[in-house]
Parts: structure tokens; C-alpha cells; sequence
């Protein structure tokens, strides 16, 4: 059972459905009980880096995020969820996130490219990893963003795409994951993504 994390933030039955398509049971929740529950959480979100942590904590949910990270569990952020996994976001002022990730959340400056990056953009791989089983460089996933995350160490990045500067993609560091794309949008390369991260935690 993969619990996906309710916070009032983003389209949950998306993903949902798309763990479905793999053969893994999902269940959209916020009850505290299930996250410790279960095999594994992930973390959806769409909108403000600043309003996500405040919702993270009007549910009173990062204690129980960050003791299932703690003893291992895998956790699994999702385009805005996985922004939250980093130290902070300079989204609309400075705000903290979950600090799982070293480094931080930054907005696209550079002149003349058009924001949000949104579209099919092809992942590179920066290192081996389970996560990018079957997956090649000229595979394309589905984007939408204004803000991009710059990891202290670029070794956490499994894979990135290129829009004007290298934007991790897909990060790893131990049991934490994030994909700034969505998986459950990206056809068959996102089911692709969903069934590797299905076989990382058989």
C-alpha cells in the first residue's frame, strides 16, 4: 500500500490512477496512522512552494514525514512535493522546506526563455540508478514549472532535462526521490518511472 499524502495541494486521483496502471494499491490520505503504515509515501503538488509547507503543517504532517524518511521508508515527491524535499524555496520571498535534499529552489532567470517551462522535455542521465531502468536520453516527460531545484551536490540528480540551465529531473538521495515532471502525465515513460520505483521497493 503506497500512501499518497492529502494536503489540499494538486490533483491527487492522477496519480492515483497511474500507481493503478502498475499494479500498486494507493490510497489518498492525510491520517497519520496510514503514512506509518505504509510501504511507501508519496508526495503530490501543484502551486506555491509556501503555501504546501503551511498546508504540511496545518495538517500536522512533516513530524510523520520526517520519522517514516528517518527509518528508511521510501518517499517519493512529486513535481511541487518534490521541491519540498529540499532546504528552501526563494518562491515569492524565502521560505523552509523538508530538508531531506541538500540545496535549494530557484526561479528560471535566464532572458528570453518562456516560463513557466511547461511541455515535453527529454530526461539525460547523470548516473546510474533503478529509477531509469529502460529509460534512454531520448525520452520525453511532461513538465510544468516556473521554479527549478539546484542541489548542493549534483550527484543527488539521477537525471535532468536542459531549459536553458540543467534542471534535475529526477533526484535521489538514499530512500528520498523526486521527479519535477509528472509521472502520471508522461504516458509511457512515466509508467515506465512509476513501475522502477514499484520494483526499488519490492
Amino acid at each position: 500500500m503506497i500512501a499518497i499524502v492529502d494536503y489540499d495541494v494538486g490533483n491527487l486521483k492522477n496519480v492515483y490512477t497511474a500507481l493503478g496502471d502498475v499494479g500498486l494499491e494507493g490510497v489518498i490520505t492525510r491520517d497519520k496512522k496510514i503514512l506509518d503504515q505504509a510501504e511507501a509515501i508519496i508526495l503530490p503538488g501543484v502551486g506555491a512552494f509556501s503555501d504546501a509547507m503551511a498546508n504540511l503543517r496545518k495538517f500536522d504532517l512533516i513530524d510523520a514525514l520526517d520519522a517514516n524518511v528517518k527509518k528508511g521508508k521510501f518517499l517519493l515527491g512529486i513535481c511541487l512535493g518534490m521541491q519540498l524535499l529540499f532546504d528552501k524555496s526563494y518562491e515569492d520571498g524565502e521560505f523552509s522546506g523538508l530538508s531531506y535534499i541538500p540545496g535549494e529552489i530557484v526561479k528560471f532567470t535566464a532572458p528570453g526563455i518562456k516560463i513557466p517551462h511547461m511541455g515535453w522535455n527529454n530526461l539525460i542521465i547523470n548516473r546510474e540508478s533503478l529509477l531509469v531502468k529502460n529509460i534512454s536520453n531520448e525520452d520525453y516527460v511532461y513538465f510544468v514549472h516556473s521554479y527549478y531545484a539546484v542541489p548542493a551536490d549534483f550527484n543527488d540528480v539521477v537525471a535532468y532535462a536542459e531549459y536553458s540551465v540543467k534542471v534535475p529531473g529526477i533526484v535521489q538521495r538514499d530512500n528520498v526521490i523526486g521527479m519535477q515532471f509528472h509521472p502520471e502525465k508522461s504516458s509511457a515513460v512515466g509508467l515506465q518511472l512509476l513501475k522502477n520505483f514499484k520494483e526499488i521497493l519490492s
